[in-house]
């Protein structure tokens, strides 16, 4: 079979490049837009991208063979950065829907009001 055919499999280092294009999208998300829920959509994809990192570094292939883990440290910090990025959703969310109920806009920019 030809080398980049279908049939090939995927290395470690094509999981870091779909990382790194995840956390570079979250990052340029977060900086460009105005509103609320653009943002915490930035959020999700930073944590989506550092999770997919994660695996790929907890991967039996960087470990090698005598790694003395059973290789699922990676697996469970991405378990818990998720069980983390639900509750942050759940509360910014929350924040957001209440202020949207004050203020009628989600724009960010609009958050000084809420300075004392």
């Amino acid at each position: 079979m030809a080398a980049g055919g279908l049939g090939d499999p995927i290395s470690v280092s094509h999981y870091l490049v779909v990382g790194a294009i995840l956390f570079t999208a979250g990052i340029v998300c977060m900086a460009i837009k105005r509103n609320a829920l653009g943002v915490l959509m930035g959020i999700e994809l930073v944590l989506n991208g550092a999770n997919v990192n994660f695996i790929a570094f907890g991967s039996a292939y960087l470990r090698g063979e005598g790694a003395p883990t059973i290789g699922l440290d990676g697996q469970a910090i991405a378990l818990f950065v998720i069980l983390l990025a639900a509750a942050e959703a759940a509360v910014a969310l929350a924040i957001t829907l209440n202020f949207y109920n004050n203020h009628s806009t989600v724009d960010i920019d609009q958050a000084d009001d809420l300075k004392g």
